[in-house]
């Protein structure tokens, strides 16, 4: 069982870049969303200077609960996500099933912040893309998809979003096996068929052993 993990910023395409690669997957994959494991509560500590909660900083995760579900994973079992309600900032008190297909993908902005969860993955991946272009995306995002202003947005992006980048999340690319910009179609496609060599490589190895043992 692998574990890919697609780390990047706000509006850097992560579910996009996820979806390509698992359109020229030729066996099921299933994806586990870390935006799914917001806390429904922050801690008060997580507050910016006009006193809104920070959910660009690492601690705005439940990060007991990703470990056990990726172990979990890991190890064969299925898991219930949960599933977070970005208009009201809360989770909700239904899951999601998610299968322990024999590629996981795992995305989000602090994919790679851990160690232990570093541990967990095969395949390591950071999307580098340019700021302009990041902020451009989440604010179409935020507004079409989760009812959020543009004055909102655009002060949610100077006060936490930026900030947060440059501390904690720009720094996760030096534990990147790879690293994709901006043209991900032929970095999904490279991705793709090193899952698909593995898989094939599991196969072999699986048929050996077996013809090993009748011998």
């Amino acid at each position: 069982m692998h574990i890919i993990s697609i780390c990047g910023g706000s509006g850097s395409g992560k579910t996009t870049f996820a979806d390509k690669v698992i359109k020229n997957v030729d066996q099921d994959v299933s994806i586990l969303h870390m935006d799914s494991y917001y806390l429904s509560k922050p801690a008060s500590t997580l507050k910016t200077s006009t006193g809104r909660p920070n959910f660009d900083h690492p601690d705005a995760f439940d990060w007991p609960l990703i470990q056990k579900h990726l172990s979990m994973l890991k190890k064969g079992l299925e898991i219930q996500s949960p599933i977070y309600d970005f208009k009201k900032n809360c989770r909700l008190k239904s899951t999601l099933k998610i299968k322990p297909t024999k590629v996981v993908l795992f995305e989000g902005i602090f994919s790679l912040y851990k160690e232990d969860i570093r541990k967990l993955c095969d395949i390591t991946t950071f999307l580098h893309v340019e700021a302009d272009i990041r902020f451009i995306r989440r604010l179409h995002r935020d507004i079409e998809e989760r009812g959020r202003s543009l004055d909102s947005v655009i002060m949610q992006y100077y006060e936490t979003v930026r900030p947060m980048y440059q501390q904690y999340l720009d720094p996760q690319r030096q534990y990147a096996d790879f690293i994709v910009g901006e043209e991900t179609d032929i970095a999904a496609s490279i991705l793709a068929a090193k899952v698909n060599q593995l898989f094939h490589a599991k196969i072999k190895i699986s048929a050996h052993k077996r013809k090993k043992t009748k011998g």
